[in-house]
């Protein structure tokens, strides 16, 4: 093992080297938080290469969170590992439940600057280190994408009006409904096009990965879960509307005070703090922020902090049973808003709804919610996107559709 280190390292001139060295590269992860610094934030970059070993869903369940430094994601569809759920709907890119690595190579960028480069199996860390601090080049491929719906906006209205009515029987009370828009391609340079969403976006929990032939474009703002020490933190979001060029602040207000807006956000809340009280030392459970409204660069989004400190002997396997899939992408009660779900969508979430992140050798960990994201097949030559929201008594259908295209809108821009 070698390690190398430098100072006053430009983030965002970082970021861009290194979507230009993970071309040719079979396994890389790419960690953004866009200059998003928050108290619960460590790195304003981490990445890593290589595969010295590959974990899937099963090897996830056996305990391999909990051995190091792994970088990876766990699909929506890994949920059937944990509740009795129905299953069919077709998947569109072929994406496993779950897949982590093990890195031959791991980077770490500070908030004041400071990057430190381990490589694990050689000792080529100075002349890496080297190479990546040299200027990016201008991205030259093609990132064009032409997304087409798989369901029409009058089949994404009826299912919406159809999910109201469960709500009115009493069936749930809330459910995230998502619908897909797929491309095929022949030719697409994704690591530019990861930088345009980026550039459009700046989101805090951004992630380029590459596992083989797939890869994840992901401007999530959300996380789903950290893990530090034996305190966890959880920070779902309902809650969004257009960012204002001019007047923002009564926007953000206007969201903040949203009735619907509120009661989604509460309720989700809600089903946080039970998910976590399975694993949680008594009394540890609290919300430290309920309704936060923060300004990102294209949406503001109403965001809430739930905590609490496993009990002993908790393993990071054991965190995702009590709290996978996240709230916020599933409804309340969770098990049949997810069920209802699966029943009116038209696609397998596969990665979308999941989590990409990353565990490191002192069983911390730090995990997004894939939403905002573009998910890749190479061998399929296949693109899709998925965007949703949260489905309440008080959704007006045609205006849920309107949210989902705002969702959608820094993709598509992007792909153009």
């Amino acid at each position: 093992m070698t390690i190398a280190s430098a100072h006053n390292v430009d983030p965002i001139q970082l970021e861009h080297r290194l979507l230009e060295y993970s071309n040719g590269r079979s396994f890389f992860a790419l960690y953004s938080s866009r200059g998003y610094k928050s108290a619960h934030t460590e790195y304003a970059l981490l990445f890593a290469w290589g595969a010295q070993r590959i974990f899937d869903a099963d090897d996830l369940a056996a305990g391999a969170l909990d051995g190091g430094w792994r970088f990876g994601y766990a699909g929506y569809e890994m949920r059937h590992r944990f509740e009795s759920l129905d299953r069919g709907n077709p998947a569109l890119g072929n994406w496993p439940e779950a897949l982590f690595f093990e890195p031959e190579v791991v980077g770490t960028l500070s908030w004041d600057g400071t990057l430190e480069l381990t490589d694990f199996v050689g000792a080529e860390a100075e002349n890496t280190l080297d190479i990546l601090l040299q200027f990016a080049s201008e991205p030259q491929g093609t990132t064009a994408l032409d997304f087409e719906p798989i369901e029409t906006q009058e089949q994404y209205l009826q299912a919406v009006q159809n999910l109201k009515e469960h709500i009115q029987r009493g069936d749930i009370y809330e459910v995230n409904y998502c619908t897909a828009f797929k491309a095929e391609f022949r030719e697409l340079d994704t690591p530019a096009l990861f930088q345009k969403m980026a550039e459009r976006t700046d989101a805090p929990f951004s992630a380029y990965l590459k596992l083989n032939h797939h890869e994840l474009l992901c401007t999530s703002p959300e996380r789903y879960i950290k893990k530090e020490g034996p305190n966890l933190i959880s920070q779902p979001i309902k809650g969004t509307s257009r960012r204002l060029a001019h007047g923002n602040e009564r926007a953000m207000e206007d969201l903040r005070s949203n009735e619907k807006e509120r009661a989604e956000n509460v309720m989700i809340v809600d089903l946080v703090r039970n998910d976590l009280s399975r694993l949680a030392a008594k009394g540890s459970v609290k919300v430290s922020e309920l309704y936060g409204t923060y300004a990102f660069k294209n949406v503001n989004q109403l965001i809430s902090t739930v905590e609490a400190e496993c009990k002993p002997g908790t393993t990071n396997w054991d965190v995702f049973k009590a709290t996978f899939p996240m709230g916020s992408m599933t409804g309340a009660p969770k098990v049949s808003a997810m069920q209802l779900a699966e029943r009116y969508e038209k696609t397998a979430r596969e990665v979308y709804s999941g989590t990409v992140g990353y565990t490191t050798p002192s069983g911390d960990f730090d995990f997004n919610v894939v939403i905002r994201s573009i998910a890749i097949n190479r061998e399929l030559r296949i693109a899709t996107t998925h965007v949703g929201g949260a489905i309440t008594i008080l959704s007006d259908p045609q205006q849920e559709y309107e949210e989902c295209l705002l969702k959608a809108e820094s993709m598509f821009d992007s792909a153009r």
